[in-house]
């Protein structure tokens, strides 16, 4: 049978009210009296239940975080930036996968709350009117990671999606890359939307046309990537370069190009999206818009504790900064 309380009480012979003072940090309680009650405690090798502190304290020093798919590069390094800046300032994090599945996603979120979590931070597709009904009704603070709110009144870290892959349309156009193809994560998540808006925009603003058959709408999978690469290659308009939505579909892009005998860059140049570990795996090395996902999670959990803390806050909406790098899979002209 496990230790409680009562057992550390009667060890130390003191009532089970010092034994909680001394858990929970009180101050008010004898050096003396302290240190026979944590000597019960090592000897008898009690761990005390968070839930249970939580009930007097209403607090239980963890934080509850839902994720897409933690097997996924992006969002585990997202979640170990959440971690670091958790073990720094002394919470412990619970760590759910949601598979991106809206159901799944709002009984998680109350699955949290019943665990008593002092908040909560949530990656994942579209914000819907029952999530933000959810994460009103809430008692505790709930910050969106990587996830975009289109009201823009929860508090969330991201970065400018929309300027980002416009960004990298205006390079490739830059360096005389005219057709150019696009491969869409699923719109329904509104970054993606943003993504795809920027890249319509950059052609836009460059006179060049918009060509519905050089946009392939993909669901962030490497399977994806290969299946729109054959798409641009039946083509009477064959794209000279691609920009994938996300890393994963860029890999699947340049092997399904050259499977089809093509050279990378030279006969075809390809941008991906993240920056995740991925980019650097595959040969050619992938040309990608950094999104810092490390950053992005430990930002979010740094925010969390300030909201938790009631420590003045800034901006609720933070956006981090983008960049660039270019690789093997890009050829400037």
């Amino acid at each position: 049978m496990s230790v409680t309380i009562y057992d550390v009480a009667n060890k130390a012979n003191v009532s089970m009210a010092t034994v909680s003072r001394v858990i929970n940090g009180n101050t008010n309680v004898k050096p003396a009296t302290r240190q026979k009650v944590m000597n019960a405690i090592e000897e008898l090798g009690f761990r005390p239940n968070a839930v249970a502190r939580g009930l007097a304290s209403r607090k239980t020093t963890s934080v509850g975080v839902i994720i897409p798919d933690i097997s996924n590069m992006f969002f585990a390094e997202l979640a170990r930036g959440i971690e670091d800046i958790a073990t720094m300032y002394k919470y412990h994090i619970i760590l759910s996968s949601s598979d991106q599945q809206k159901n799944k996603e709002l009984d998680l979120f109350d699955k949290m709350l019943e665990k008593q979590v002092d908040g909560i931070i949530f990656i994942g597709s579209a914000i819907t009117e029952e999530h933000i009904e959810a994460f009103n009704r809430s008692e505790v603070p709930v910050v969106l990671a990587a996830t975009v709110d289109e009201s823009s009144k929860l508090p969330s870290v991201n970065i400018d999606y929309y300027s980002a892959m416009k960004d990298a349309v205006q390079f490739l156009i830059s360096n005389k890359y005219e057709s150019i193809g696009f491969v869409a994560s699923p719109l329904n998540i509104h970054a993606n939307a943003m993504k795809k808006q920027g890249y319509l925009d950059a052609l836009k603003d460059h006179q060049l046309p918009e060509n519905e058959e050089l946009i392939f709408n993909g669901d962030d999978t490497y399977q994806s990537g290969l299946e729109a690469v054959r798409h641009f290659l039946h083509l009477n308009n064959k794209p000279s370069a691609v920009l994938a939505s996300s890393d994963e579909m860029a890999l699947g892009v340049i092997h399904g190009a050259q499977d089809a005998g093509l050279n990378i860059p030279e006969d075809l140049t390809v941008i991906g999206f993240d920056n995740t570990r991925l980019a650097k795996m595959v040969r050619p090395t992938l040309s990608t818009v950094v999104q810092p996902m490390y950053d992005i999670g430990a930002v979010s959990m740094r925010l969390l504790t300030k909201l938790l803390k009631g420590e003045e806050v800034d901006q609720q909406q933070v956006t981090l900064p983008h960049r660039m790098i270019t690789r093997g899979s890009t050829s400037e002209k």
